[in-house]
């Protein structure tokens, strides 16, 4: 394994941890999750290095959501009045950068990448729910916009192990480096 590489113009993203989705049973305790990833966000926030605070969420009738015609479809999900709100350990401070999508990736549709850039930001720092929607679709198109990744592998989960367990070790190895969120942490204070 690589030495854990953080530019100084780095990004935290973080990816729909929030009330709806943190409360959907996962591979990994959630609670876990969120612990590391508001771990992360406090050391970003100390070093003056944008965090990035990404959910999902639509209209009331689900007019803005994407219409596909698939063989497997999603659970449903409970749509309680909170379900959009990020979860209150991240603490979110004025300088985070939020970002709502309508898709499964940060990207498409969004603000994100003109955020990003004009910060100068050439890498990001990926974690969230779920390591195979959410947070896979966000790094592929990090990839293709040419940011350098590092995955945070405990500071996300999935509601499959298997999906998740293939996303960190067979694509997310492909296009970034895969760490721990003591590994990011030590590389921030090196």
């Amino acid at each position: 394994m690589s030495e854990t590489a953080i530019d100084p113009k780095t990004a935290l993203v973080l990816i729909d941890l929030q009330k709806g989705i943190a409360g959907m049973p996962t591979v990994h305790p959630a609670a876990d999750v969120i612990a590391k990833a508001a771990k992360l966000a406090r050391a970003f926030r100390e070093r003056g290095l944008p965090v990035v605070l990404v959910n999902v969420d639509f209209a009331p009738d689900f007019s803005d959501a994407v219409k596909v015609r698939a063989d497997a479809q999603a659970p449903a999900m409970q749509r309680d009045a909170d379900f959009s709100d990020l979860v209150s350990e991240l603490d979110v401070q004025p300088s985070d950068i939020l970002i709502t999508k309508r898709n499964w990736g940060a990207f498409y549709g969004t603000a994100l990448d003109l955020q990003l850039r004009r910060r100068g930001i050439t890498q990001i720092v990926l974690g969230g729910i779920a390591t195979s929607i959410g947070v896979e679709s966000t790094a592929r198109a990090a990839n293709e916009h040419a940011y350098q990744i590092t995955f945070v592998s405990d500071a996300m989960t999935d509601r499959n192990a298997a999906s998740h367990d293939h996303s960190v070790n067979h694509i997310f190895t492909r296009i970034g480096q895969v760490r721990t969120t003591d590994e990011v942490l030590a590389a921030l204070h090196a």
